[in-house]
């Protein structure tokens, strides 16, 4: 099984969990502080993804971890779990689909969108209104400058691409020509 699918079984049930139990948002900062806990020190990393530690020391570690940020319940019993099944090392994974699944809920999808030239706050509002308009869902933009494009946007969102950029018309243009010979 990938670790992909894995770490979905895991987050799908630990979402399930907090909607009963907890706030999911809250849920899904823990999740972040904990990834950002062990990835900023590489020894707790290399302690809770080691062979050669005990199996109840690496839960005892990375519970007393949790318990100090303050994790909610249900984060604190994954991460029991993950200690005793020896997958801790599926949390950055787990905490990403888990993020993926709370967007889902809440009908929320993140665009990426490329211009030619930084937008202005009102043509980033422009595009997001429409990108609204033509998913029926709530976005959220990460936005990225190209100059290759020439100009226009070019939008993607899950798997449908927007492409209104010169370059895409440029290129349109030179194939119809190239084809009418």
């Amino acid at each position: 099984m990938s670790t992909r699918t894995s770490s979905a079984r895991y987050a799908r049930a630990l979402f399930d969990v907090a909607q009963k139990e907890a706030d999911l948002n809250l849920v899904r900062n823990d999740l972040v502080a904990l990834v950002t806990a062990v990835s900023d020190n590489p020894e707790l990393g290399r302690v809770l993804t080691s062979r050669a530690v005990p199996d109840a020391a690496r839960r005892n570690v990375i519970v007393a971890v949790g318990e100090k940020i303050g994790v909610a319940t249900p984060v604190l019993k994954l991460l029991s779990l993950l200690a005793e099944r020896r997958r801790l090392d599926l949390l950055p994974e787990i905490a990403s689909v888990y993020a993926e699944r709370l967007l889902e809920h809440q009908n929320v999808v993140q665009a990426h969108v490329t211009t030619a030239v930084p937008l202005s706050a009102e043509a980033s509002q422009r595009i997001e209104e429409g990108l609204k308009t033509a998913t029926g869902k709530q976005i959220t933009m990460r936005v990225a400058v190209d100059p290759a494009l020439l100009g226009g946007v070019v939008a993607r969102v899950g798997s449908t691409v927007y492409d209104g950029s010169v370059r895409t018309q440029l290129k349109k243009l030179r194939d119809q020509l190239v084809a009418q010979g």
